[in-house]
């Protein structure tokens, strides 16, 4: 990213589809070749991991970190490559264009994974492009297809009310259980397959079309996690195998009690001792992924805020040190040239920067952050950015622009922006002179939200966070990726040297 580029930031679940979700088929593709005409460089994207209705449907709470999420499988990809007739795939309910209904779009996905399963289970055994999936990845899938057969099977609680055996991955019990589940297990395996062929063919286009994936790396797992249950050693946890203390944020712009995350906090000792194995096995699975990654809450490599389990907030959490030189020093020596964005958002200290120059980490600058009381010394304000950087219109965590403009920034805060751009502007007009603004920025890289693009209102916002409803719903429509709209993102993007 050290050259002048941009790209949009859209979830593959706000593609367009006619499934209720978006998925790695058609729309993909179609989002792809509008990125390519508009003389885009990236696309970026959310964490991939499987969702839950019981996480609020957030791609940043899963049962995995290394898994695939089986509701982005495309089906008509699947009739193309032979796992389906057309007619398995006909007759599918009418999903609204704009919002994702997750009961029902689970309901209908998990129909048609069942019908392909069931139409493939006797000729998997001869697959061997399955069985070489299976055999490359075994050193996560074994885990993950167990841990949810399990899920299935127990239906209610975390793995910590299973029997004791398989709480503490006995291996007798694990063998025994393995022939027992083993259809569902099998079942699983299939999912992942599927999911991650669509997605290896769905980067190979994008490689055609000279774009890049961004992709996003969340710091934290699940404690109800394949991840957790079968790596313990790893995370501090009781003699009961439960977090005593939890992950969080202090009070920030986004919540005046900070946020009690619930992610059990990494054992950086034992991490130490092992060489950071687990975590270089993430990186390089999502390598696989993505041509570069965002990782999620960077401070946290460097100080993290911990909250005794039993706090019902995150005021009275604790800074701790985490090793994040030497935990970084391994990486960037396993993986030269590491590809990396920090989330360098909320409150960074100095020993963060730090960490992020020696690297050469870039970080993000959000512009709906700049017009505060402290304008013009942001360093969010254009003319204080660097190079190496990665600029934001906004996140998936902020109100869109002409949402934030309309509701959030107050008086004092709109006569600063109109006097920034030097003319009087509206709810209306605001979110083309914010892509503007990041085009004409000195950093290499500029991301702009898909609302932002488009100029939607804040009921188009992906995420509120500190909210649990109504997340992660949002959806583009098929007909707003019109022609005029490539042509006056190309002709922004060409006046500022981005093409």
């Amino acid at each position: 990213m050290d050259k002048r580029g941009s790209g949009i930031l859209l979830h593959i679940t706000s593609l367009p589809s006619i499934h209720g979700v978006g998925d790695a088929g058609p729309g993909a593709r179609r989002f792809v070749d509008f990125l390519s005409e508009a003389g885009q460089s990236y696309w970026q994207i959310l964490p991939l991991s499987p969702i839950s209705t019981a996480f609020g449907n957030s791609p940043y709470s899963s049962f995995s970190a290394f898994a695939g999420n089986p509701l982005l499988i495309s089906p008509e990809l699947l009739v193309e490559d032979g796992f389906l007739s057309g007619s398995d795939v006909q007759g599918h309910p009418v999903f609204p264009e704009e919002k994702i209904i997750y009961k029902a779009v689970i309901r209908h996905k998990e129909t048609i994974l069942h019908k392909a399963y069931d139409k493939n289970r006797e000729k998997l055994q001869e697959n061997h492009d399955f069985i070489l999936f299976c055999n490359e990845n075994s050193d996560w899938l074994d885990d993950y297809a167990l841990f949810i057969s399990f899920k299935r099977h127990f239906k209610k609680g975390d793995w910590s009310c299973w029997p004791a055996d398989l709480r503490d991955r006995k291996a007798s019990a694990i063998e025994r259980w393995n022939e027992r589940l083993k259809e569902p297990i099998l079942m699983e395996k299939f999912f992942q397959y599927l999911f991650y062929r669509q997605w290896s063919s769905l980067k190979d286009y994008c490689i055609s079309k000279n774009i890049q994936i961004v992709g996003d790396i969340p710091i934290y797992v699940n404690y109800d996690s394949a991840d957790v249950w079968s790596n313990p050693e790893i995370f501090l946890l009781d003699k009961k195998e439960k977090p005593y203390v939890v992950s969080g944020v202090p009070p920030d712009y986004f919540s005046s009690t900070g946020q009690i995350w619930g992610h059990p906090i990494y054992n950086w000792k034992a991490l130490t001792k092992s060489g950071y194995r687990w975590w270089i096995r993430r990186i390089e699975h999502n390598l696989q992924l993505f041509h570069r990654f965002r990782l999620d809450h960077f401070r946290g490599f460097v100080g993290y805020w911990e909250v005794k389990a039993d706090e019902k907030s995150a005021v009275n959490g604790r800074w701790v040190s985490a090793p994040a030189e030497d935990f970084f020093n391994k990486l960037v020596k396993h993986f030269p040239n590491l590809p990396v964005i920090a989330e360098d958002l909320g409150f960074i200290t100095p020993d963060v920067r730090e960490v992020m120059r020696k690297f050469g980490f870039p970080g993000m600058k959000v512009l709906v952050f700049a017009f505060k009381a402290n304008f013009p010394e942001s360093q969010y304000a254009i003319h204080n950015h660097i190079k190496n950087c990665v600029v934001y219109t906004g996140t998936h965590d902020n109100n869109t622009v002409r949402g934030w403009y309309s509701r959030e920034l107050g008086p004092e805060g709109r006569k600063r922006v109109s006097e920034y751009i030097g003319h009087k502007i509206s709810a209306k007009t605001v979110h083309w002179e914010f892509v503007r603004l990041a085009m004409g920025s000195v950093a290499d890289t500029v991301i702009i939200s898909m609302q932002d693009i488009l100029g939607l209102d804040q009921k188009s916002r992906m995420n509120k966070p500190a909210t649990s409803r109504s997340n992660w719903e949002w959806r583009v429509k098929d007909g707003q990726l019109s022609g005029a709209l490539i042509k006056r993102l190309s002709e922004i993007t060409r006046i500022y040297g981005r093409i």
